[in-house]
């Protein structure tokens, strides 16, 4: 298949490109900058090619797209206001599913989020599934919640009318090398860690399962049915917050010293946050994120999750456990693990250091 991969050069981006290189596809990665490829070890060559392009504007997208069988479409903002992330998601969504439209191209596989669920409405240890309830107003939570439910609708209502074959994945926490540390377990601060619970498990996606599974989502979108094409992607066994912090902090020197808080302790504080700033303040108060509830119930509420959709509907199984995608993570690999996959990706990445946690997943 010719695939065209947006967000290419971002974490998951890269990794996507290389197991589709890998499964012998062609490659079309779109890029903010032309220095994006050789810093990736990207060649281009017969199997893989980039395109300069900014999706926030439609100019000259529907031609970056023609001729491709399928759209990997990974590229979303992070950060930033709600202006920067609705135009990095929203309107970047929206001319992509345009240039899609005029260029005759009529599969996309899309990357939302578990951040699209109502995480107050679920009671503390239920399963968390693709039936679960979404976020009705998700400005009670965050900026990235509320465009990625924006993007979701934009996909389904846009793919539905013009009869595509289309995928939606809502990945878990997407971790890897460099990228280990989630607000899921609590606040990082130097060589002390506050982790804000202990039982709840955390929804874990080793970036190279998680690209494994794109790919074969494209592989296989034409063989999903409507009702049933939006999947959770999360790994086998989720750890607690507990394991997973001892699993990290057991590879790290010098270990980082762990302070644990119960959960009922934090759902406490932040219900007297609230009530104070409510109260004695009026509201004007701005309350750090953690103790706004539903920030906090999305963060940090014990509950349980279930990844059998999408092995059953796209025969999907996470290649890496738990301790496999750790060691891969902290360890030195001479193919500096996302590149490697191919003639285009063949340029090894700085080696991982075991002090090295940065990012958020």
């Amino acid at each position: 298949m010719n695939l065209l991969v947006t967000g290419a050069n971002g974490f998951l981006g890269r990794h996507v490109v290389a197991e589709a290189l890998r499964r012998g596809h062609s490659v079309r990665a779109v890029v903010r900058s032309a220095g994006d490829v050789p810093r990736n070890g990207w060649r281009p060559g017969a199997n893989f090619s980039f395109v300069q392009a900014d999706l926030r504007r439609r100019k000259g997208l529907s031609d970056a797209v023609a001729g491709v069988d399928a759209v990997l479409h990974l590229a979303a903002a992070k950060a930033g206001d709600m202006y920067a992330q609705y135009g990095g998601t929203v309107v970047a969504t929206e001319n992509l599913l345009a240039a899609m439209s005029e260029a005759r191209v009529r599969r996309i596989v899309a990357i939302s989020s578990l951040s699209v669920y109502d995480y107050l409405k679920m009671r503390s240890f239920s399963v968390l599934t693709e039936s679960s309830p979404l976020e009705t107003d998700a400005f009670d939570r965050d900026e990235y919640a509320h465009t990625k439910l924006v993007q979701e609708r934009l996909v389904r209502d846009h793919a539905t009318q013009e009869g595509w074959n289309f995928v939606i994945l809502r990945p878990g926490v997407i971790y890897g090398k460099d990228n280990l540390w989630t607000a899921r377990l609590g606040i990082r601060g130097g060589k002390v860690w506050l982790r804000t619970g202990a039982w709840a498990k955390l929804p874990l996606a080793y970036v190279e399962n998680c690209a494994e599974a794109i790919v074969t989502a494209a592989e296989r979108a034409g063989e999903v049915s409507v009702k049933g094409n939006v999947f959770n992607l999360i790994d086998d066994k989720p750890p607690t917050q507990r394991q997973y912090a001892r699993q990290l902090q057991r590879r790290m020197s010098p270990r980082p010293i762990i302070v644990p808080v119960a959960w009922t302790v934090m759902r406490s504080l932040a219900r007297m946050a609230v009530l104070t700033n409510k109260l004695l303040l009026g509201g004007r108060a701005k309350v750090p994120g953690i103790f706004i509830p539903a920030r906090l119930h999305a963060r940090c509420k014990p509950l349980r999750f279930d990844n059998a959709r999408i092995k059953q509907s796209l025969g999907w199984s996470p290649r890496y456990s738990l301790e496999e995608a750790l060691d891969r993570s902290f360890a030195v690999e001479a193919d500096g693990g996302a590149a490697g996959a191919g003639e285009a990706c063949s340029a090894a990445q700085d080696p991982a250091r075991p002090d090295m946690i940065k990012g958020a997943a």
